[in-house]
């Protein structure tokens, strides 16, 4: 990779006010970086982002050499001649793959992910759980002050199954993924992992990104099969598996857009005769969404649990707001207190590697697009 220069200057763009103790600590560690933080306020919409950056001194990106950001950038790349190094601060990738830093340019982008596997894979148990234990009836209930009808509740929760012998697919087997597969082997039930390229040796199997202490998978131990291919045969095989519970933990790339439709739902409910729950909290194009709407209204799937839509946000009108099988929220699932803090132990991580001249942590891989 090479070192870095004598010198360098780190600017933070992101929505959250400025962490001054994390801050604090870095320019301890690191008095060869010059620290600059701006929050920017969390907008969809990009032309408001634009007007933001605007509003921020006109020679800001003159001398920064690493840019630490969300969704922020450069509007030309003129503006950042010293730019080195873009860390994000989400696992994916897609909102820079348009950029010219990303299409121009062999500057090093770098994700933050294997920060969001424990506050996601909760999220994934908790929605799949409020689906299969008649939470939101329950809720209902409580709301009504009523203890509810007895018959009606004994009829109802004698239809509850517990997770115990039922089995995972987890479709993208990355740290996301292997944190839901470690919490769903906990409940007991099977986990099956599918993957771009195969995994057939133990060193293949492993994580070598970040992990969150005591969680995820790193040795690759806990799929009882691996699948792997992008073309839609080994896709259609993978999901084929007897599957209960599909986890779309998949990036977003041109292979992977529309990458689970009407064809592949059917393949995971086994034509109808075993409807399938799917839980999505990669991307909203990776799934056909008028054909998922399709799907669950006809009972091809059992229901679902969406973090992500297509578009975002999920207009008012779409039908599935109000479909009792569906989970909607607004790409919450990987936000909690600790993003922060993990999210800033990645950018460490990678600037005292960047010191060393040691290869750093989760590089986009612009062939693979992730």
């Amino acid at each position: 990779m090479g070192g870095g220069p004598a010198k360098d200057h780190l600017l933070c763009l992101l929505p959250q006010a400025e962490p001054k103790e994390v801050i604090s600590a870095l320019r301890k560690k690191f008095p060869n970086v010059d620290i600059t933080y701006h929050q920017i306020s969390f907008s969809f919409d990009a032309e408001e982002r634009r007007k933001e950056l605007e509003k921020l001194p006109k020679n800001i990106w003159q001398d920064v050499t690493i840019l630490y950001t969300l969704f922020s950038f450069p509007d030309k790349l003129s503006d950042a001649p010293n730019l080195q190094l873009v860390q994000l601060c989400s696992a994916g990738s897609n909102q820079v793959q348009k950029h010219p830093l990303y299409t121009d340019t062999d500057i090093i982008i770098s994700t933050a992910s294997g920060i969001h596997g424990p506050q996601i894979a909760e999220w994934c148990v908790m929605t799949a759980l409020v689906q299969s234990h008649k939470y939101n009836q329950l809720h209902d209930l409580q709301k009504a002050h009523q203890w509810g009808d007895k018959r009606s509740l004994e009829s109802d929760y004698h239809n509850v199954r517990d997770m115990v012998g039922r089995r995972l697919g987890v479709l993208g087997y990355g740290s996301i993924g292997r944190q839901v597969g470690r919490v769903a082997k906990a409940m007991g039930m099977d986990v099956v992992a599918y993957t771009a390229t195969p995994k057939d040796t133990a060193e293949k199997k492993k994580d070598p990104g970040f992990i969150v202490p005591g969680t995820g998978d790193r040795d690759g131990k806990i799929p009882s099969a691996w699948y792997s291919g992008l073309d839609k045969e080994s896709r259609l095989h993978f999901l084929r598996q007897d599957i209960d519970w599909l986890i779309v933990s998949v990036p977003l790339t041109d292979q992977t857009r529309h990458f689970l439709s009407t064809e592949e739902f059917q393949a995971l409910s086994q034509d109808g005769k075993k409807p399938a729950f799917i839980t999505n909290i990669a991307r909203g194009p990776i799934i056909d969404q008028p054909k998922l709407v399709e799907a669950l209204k006809d009972k091809t799937l059992a229901g679902a649990a969406l973090d992500v839509t297509d578009p975002e946000p999920l207009p008012e009108d779409s039908e599935l707001w109000d479909m009792p099988n569906v989970t909607v929220t607004p790409h919450v699932s990987g936000t909690g207190s600790s993003y922060i803090e993990r999210a800033f132990k990645i950018l460490e991580e990678n600037l005292t590697r960047r010191e060393k001249g040691e290869s750093l942590l989760n590089v986009v891989r612009r062939d693979r697009g992730y």
